[in-house]
């Protein structure tokens, strides 16, 4: 029997009540790599492009407190540094990871040098290369720009002529809400607010074209993820069945994909990486069972309609005397059977 497996990017997003936020902070990486959960990749003709993180001098994000304070400090920075003069040429660096919906993005940016071109820009909702939203910033061209590409073709731009000094920090803001979107640049909105439908959700990544040398750092992004239907299942078993100490799902999630938890009844432990028990599960199509003091663990596979395992479960109920192995397998059973009937693909787990 095949088996098949849940590849996740994490969650799509709807807009918060309340809000996450994820910092990116370069000054901890390594510098001259790539940062990780990031992919090189381009829209449009060419290669991809160079992305590292380098040091560079940057303004603090708050004034001063004192005059003798430094101006600037050293910190580490994103930097695409590839200088291909194709004109039709858009390095993006994705960030793979999660995907978004509504949201605020907030980075700083600096272009640094290019001939044709001196850009840079984010992409959002990205679907794939040929399939995003665009704001971006030209110095060379003194332009302030939204477009978005639909199977390769860019729309028409949106946005004024304004001044982009080179080599000076920026502040760039993206806003998404259903399907308004906002464009800021150093805290105005130059761009009226957009109304658009072709994505209601999708990756971020930074955005550059043709030979633009363009530095990016102090980017983040707040947001609320979506409950995805994993955990919906997980909250309903646990109500129908609510002597039931522990309910998780374990599937690949992330990029390079690793078996994780993304669903449990303790959602504080979503995100961890699984044991041998649920890969073996799903690798081998066994089922599992441990016995703790006053516990008991059966994992099993959750399988979609044509048998393939697509998950594995792992059912936590309280131990009693005498308990085996082959009566937890019996009260487990009913529990992951009636989880499947409500499941027809691995694709309706992220839904």
């Amino acid at each position: 029997m095949r088996n098949h497996f849940l590849w996740l990017g994490l969650a799509t997003l709807v807009w918060p009540t309340l809000a996450a936020e994820r910092k990116f902070d370069f000054d901890e990486l390594t510098l001259n790599r790539l940062p990780p959960g990031f992919r090189s990749t381009f829209s449009g003709e060419g290669k991809p492009g160079d992305w590292k993180i380098i040091q560079d001098d940057v303004p603090p994000l708050l004034p001063p407190l004192s005059p003798n304070a430094p101006v600037v400090t050293k910190r580490a920075v994103l930097a695409q540094l590839a200088q291909d003069p194709t004109d039709e040429h858009f390095p993006i660096l994705v960030f793979d990871r999660e995907a978004y919906g509504d949201f605020t993005l907030t980075t700083r940016f600096k272009t640094v040098g290019g001939t044709v071109e001196q850009m840079a820009g984010i992409a959002f909702r990205i679907q794939d290369e040929k399939n995003y939203y665009v704001v971006r910033a030209s110095s060379a061209g003194s332009t302030f720009r939204f477009y978005k590409v639909v199977e390769g073709e860019r729309s028409k731009p949106i946005g004024p002529n304004v001044e982009i000094l080179k080599g000076v920090w920026h502040e760039l803001a993206v806003e998404c809400k259903g399907n308004q979107i906002r464009c800021l640049l150093n805290g105005k909105e130059l761009i009226p607010t957009l109304t658009d439908n072709s994505f209601s959700n999708g990756k971020i990544g930074f955005w550059t074209k043709s030979d633009s040398v363009s530095y990016f750092t102090d980017t983040k992004v707040t947001y609320t993820p979506r409950e995805v239907f994993a955990q919906v299942l997980v909250r309903e078993t646990c109500k129908e069945f609510p002597r039931l100490l522990g309910l998780k799902i374990y599937a690949l999630a992330g990029t390079p994909s690793e078996l994780r938890l993304i669903a449990s009844k303790d959602e504080k432990e979503i995100g961890q990486p699984s044991g041998e028990a649920e890969k073996n599960v799903i690798n081998r199509g066994i089922i599992y069972y441990g016995k703790e003091k006053e516990s008991c663990s059966v994992v099993m596979p959750l399988r979609d309609h044509n048998g393939d395992a697509m998950a594995a479960v792992r059912v936590i109920m309280k131990s009693f005397p005498g308990q085996t192995e082959e009566n937890a397998i019996v009260r487990a059973m009913p529990i992951v059977k009636e989880m499947q009937v409500r499941l027809t693909s691995a694709k309706e787990l992220i839904q």
